[in-house]
């Protein structure tokens, strides 16, 4: 008689407690990356480089242009600096004005007022970008102020100008390991503020 070999395989009990030592290490991990978290904070990083980017385009326009205006259009003068107030908190435009974002041309009738077309080699940004997270209900980006959305803000006073936004994330916000919004030098303690003068 020959004899016949037979291969052993897994049991169910051993399919199972591998089954259980993958759940463990997969929720561990997604607990430790923390993919929303993560989300925020590329969000806030597009914030940072994107106000970095106006902050640029407006100081090339203010050494460039002969007649700067902050105003708008052929170089008007600015008179920009009200903002809106909700709830404790105050931030350019407001809840009405502010949603509508979406226009983000570069002639001065953008939600940026400068006339950036007027640099004697052009605009150096194509459009003016919106918030990575505009029209999105306030959550993170504003949690002290009521039906108000994720958006940049502009406001200028003269030649003086503050461009805003709210981080979301808690490494960038207010309190958070960056605390960009505290280390700013501007007057509000939970905005991010970039400018030639940061208490408009």
């Amino acid at each position: 008689m020959k004899n016949i070999k037979r291969s052993r395989g897994f049991t169910l009990i051993e399919l199972l407690v591998v089954i259980a030592i993958l759940a463990v290490l997969a929720t561990a991990v997604i607990l430790v990356l923390n993919p929303a978290e993560l989300i925020r904070q590329a969000r806030d990083s597009t914030r940072l480089s994107d106000l970095a980017a106006i902050n640029s385009a407006i100081s090339l326009y203010l050494s460039d242009v002969s007649s700067p205006g902050l105003g708008g259009p052929d170089g008007a003068s600015c008179t920009n600096a009200a903002r809106c107030t909700s709830g404790t908190t105050e931030y350019f435009g407001g809840p009405t004005t502010c949603v509508a974002n979406a226009v983000n041309t570069v002639d001065g009738n953008g939600w940026v007022s400068v006339d950036l077309a007027t640099i004697s080699a052009g605009s150096p940004l194509p459009r003016l970008p919106l918030d990575p997270n505009n029209g999105v209900s306030a959550g993170d980006c504003a949690a002290d102020v009521t039906s108000t959305i994720c958006y940049y803000a502009f406001g200028c006073d003269g030649t003086n100008y503050e461009i805003d936004a709210v981080m979301e994330s808690t490494k960038f916000a207010d309190d958070g390991g960056s605390a960009v919004e505290d280390t700013d030098g501007g007057n509000e303690p939970d905005v991010y503020e970039v400018g030639s003068k940061l208490d408009l």
